[in-house]
């Protein structure tokens, strides 16, 4: 990029931290793909015209549909900042391709696969190794209040409080919520504060500092493998799914479920519902009398 794009880009960035509060991912993310594009183009992307900005779809065409989404969403983004700033007096964007990304729906345990987990980890804990008490309480707080991965190994020392039935933590977008923490995972955390070096300013401490993410996903791996299920079938992220499914399968509300999850966007949540509509049917596939009779079995 030439240097006047890269101070454009810079103040767009200034301002989705500052006043849309993106996390650094984040900005990464959008630094990386405004930059892709500002190798694609010939004017640049401050210079960008319509017709050049049409013919990034067809150079971008090997690209996974939800990499093509979110250039697209980049470049929207920062268009918009610039017709806005007074910095273009057109905004070019509307060229642009708007792929169609079909969101996957998430894999997810049922509750007898999360009771193993449980069961197999509690065992261990038993031992009053370190290590088995730091994993059940992490598998506690993942599955027990749907935290993601980031905001679990990232947990300060105090962020539990013994009697306190919640926490209140920093999530995506530097935004706070209130997240609820069971009497088990409470129990759990207290055990493994015992045993935690007290010299810690993390909940979870990892060499210099905390937990990484990448030890995590080993962790919950280890922890499924030891509880008979394939590990390459659970993650952290897995977790948290589970803890959304199944609340909502238990009655939880949609509008309670997106609080609780930390998502901005209610159609996020709003994949949880098709999680639980697409177990519904396959109840009824395998289950119902017609069913039953459509592969020759009496009814």
């Amino acid at each position: 990029m030439t240097d006047d794009d890269t101070a454009l880009v810079d103040r767009f960035l200034d301002m989705m931290a500052a006043e849309a509060g993106s996390s650094r991912h984040t900005i990464a993310a959008y630094r990386n793909d405004l930059g892709a594009a500002g190798l694609a183009l010939a004017n640049g992307l401050g210079r960008a015209t319509m017709p050049e900005l049409a013919q990034l779809a067809p150079q971008w065409s090997g690209l996974a549909a939800s990499t093509l989404s979110r250039r697209s969403a980049a470049l929207r983004r920062f268009y918009g900042f610039l017709h806005e700033e007074g910095l273009r007096d057109d905004d070019p964007s509307s060229a642009l391709a708007r792929p169609k990304q079909r969101r996957p729906l998430p894999r997810i345990l049922d509750n007898d696969e999360v009771d193993r987990m449980f069961s197999a980890a509690a065992d261990r804990a038993a031992s009053g190794q370190p290590e088995a008490l730091r994993n059940l309480a992490l598998l506690e707080l993942l599955y027990g209040s749907g935290l993601r991965a980031s905001e679990l190994v990232t947990l300060p020392r105090r962020a539990v409080r013994a009697g306190q039935p919640f926490m209140i933590l920093q999530g995506k977008g530097a935004k706070e919520r209130l997240v609820p923490v069971s009497s088990r995972a409470l129990e759990a955390v207290q055990r493994w504060l015992d045993a935690c070096p007290q010299d810690s300013i993390w909940l979870f401490p990892g060499g210099r500092t905390h937990l990484s993410r990448v030890r995590l996903f080993q962790i919950v791996r280890a922890l499924a493998a030891d509880a008979g299920l394939a590990p390459d079938r659970v993650s952290p992220h897995v977790l948290r799914h589970a803890f959304a499914t199944h609340l909502l399968a238990g009655g939880a509300d949609l509008r309670a479920l997106q609080t609780l999850l930390g998502h901005a966007d209610i159609a996020t949540t709003q994949i949880y519902t098709h999680v639980d509509s697409a177990r519904l049917v396959a109840l009824v596939n395998q289950r119902h009398p017609l069913a039953q009779a459509r592969r020759g079995q009496p009814r």
